[in-house]
């Protein structure tokens, strides 16, 4: 059944709009009508709108009669998901049935996008197509969401995996504001240093250094040094951005192969500081989302296969693959995860103690608290020394163009006396 959008009026004059599924646009309008509603737009969910009696009357209509549809450029964030996932187990606990949470639901989705989305699994659910198999043909639902309403479904507990996903996205919101927030303060400071750098090179700079051409005195290397730099920023600016541009386009390409991603992913564990912040990210995702998972009733070996996808670092994918082979000839999970030395011993010896009490889900989520903690800590950290570190980088450049330009000015007042 198709899903149409409409706008029109109620019988107290109040412009009211929405999604319904009916058979026909004229089926639409007698249903609206029944309701008190007098329907001015009408179309389908996805094309334009049609306005007045010719688009029910199946005439076509000119295109100032058309009204623009730009829901497809918005987007759904991951807050707009936890908030809908919670929603419907909301409903759904009250004993709503399915069909009737998923119409409440979009009624009260404001995200047009996510309405669509919406509506489209109503129609397969109403069809008798499982609430899982209809997610899994939207990319807004990952593997994780998909084999978890899955699971639910399967098991009867299909409200309370609903209330872990949405504590699961809330969660990745955090840390993804979190991260994003940390690192725009410093960003804007770095693209505000570049600017006033570049106004320097090309317009402060040549000025000035105009009265050391006739000077009959040897400049300083720093001076020699800014003068050059000065004039191949204003000459050659064009070819210094064509090969920043190749070498992110080169970058971009040799990482994006098996073998780059593969070495990237080794240099990045290894680098003093971030290091260590990268790891414990994904140790924190490895933690929280097989903790998720394995709660909601999905087996281990299927949970492993979609938390290593999570990670995002391919030594620890392989890590996780690894034990996953281990855990199939009869082995537990900790010795493989041990043995790969990607884990810390703390994890190691968590999820040990998880496996050998039956507690291993309730062991991940307190790994994953705890890492979630340690990252939140050691970004603050990062930043608060980011920022003044960029500051004495920004200070150091002007510093060295005020010197360079006033050394020899010094030197030529000195020949003067």
């Amino acid at each position: 059944m198709p899903v149409f959008e409409f706008k029109g009026f109620d019988s107290a004059g109040k412009t009211v709009k929405g999604l319904r599924d009916a058979d026909s646009v004229k089926a639409l309008r007698s249903l609206l009508k029944k309701e008190g509603v007098l329907a001015t737009e009408v179309s389908e969910s996805g094309k334009g709108v049609s306005k007045g009696k010719n688009k029910a009357d199946g005439k076509g209509q000119g295109l100032l009669d058309r009204e623009v549809d730009f829901a497809f450029l918005q987007r759904v964030n991951t807050d707009d998901l936890a908030l809908a996932t919670r929603q419907l187990a909301t409903l759904l606990q009250a004993g709503v049935p399915m069909v009737g949470s998923l119409a409440a639901l979009i009624e009260q989705t404001e995200n047009k996008a996510l309405k669509r989305i919406l509506s489209k699994i109503k129609t397969e659910v109403n069809e008798g197509i499982s609430l899982g198999d209809a997610m899994s043909k939207h990319k807004l639902f990952d593997h994780i969401f998909v084999n978890m309403v899955r699971a639910g479904e399967s098991s009867g507990t299909l409200d309370v995996v609903l209330e872990r996903l949405a504590d699961f996205k809330e969660g990745q919101a955090k840390i993804q504001g979190e991260i994003i927030g940390s690192l725009m303060y410093p960003m804007i400071m770095v693209f505000v240093g570049i600017i006033n750098i570049s106004v320097l090179f090309t317009v402060v700079v040549p000025r000035i250094t105009k009265i050391f051409d006739h000077a009959k005195v040897q400049l300083p290397l720093q001076t020699r040094l800014l003068m050059f730099m000065s004039s191949t920023v204003r000459d050659y600016w064009w070819l210094i951005l064509i090969v920043i541009a190749g070498s992110v386009f080169l970058f971009t390409r040799w990482r994006g192969s098996k073998r780059g991603r593969g070495q990237w992913d080794t240099l990045v564990l290894k680098l003093p500081v971030v290091g260590s912040l990268v790891r414990m990210i994904a140790v924190s995702r490895f933690a929280r989302t097989l903790g998720t998972l394995l709660s909601s009733g999905v087996s281990l070996l299927v949970s492993l296969d979609i938390v290593k996808n999570v990670v995002a670092n391919t030594r620890i994918m392989t890590a996780i693959e690894v034990a996953a082979e281990a855990i199939r000839e009869g082995e537990d999970i900790a010795a493989p995860l041990k043995r790969s030395g990607e884990f810390p011993p703390m994890v190691i010896h968590m999820i040990a103690i998880g496996e050998k009490s039956g507690q291993l889900e309730q062991m991940l989520n307190r790994v994953a608290i705890a890492y979630e903690q340690r990252v939140d800590v050691r970004l603050k950290g990062l930043m608060s020394l980011l920022s003044p570190l960029l500051i004495l980088c920004m200070g150091g450049a002007v510093g060295f163009i005020v010197f360079s330009i006033l050394t020899p000015i010094l030197q030529m007042n000195t020949l003067v006396k």
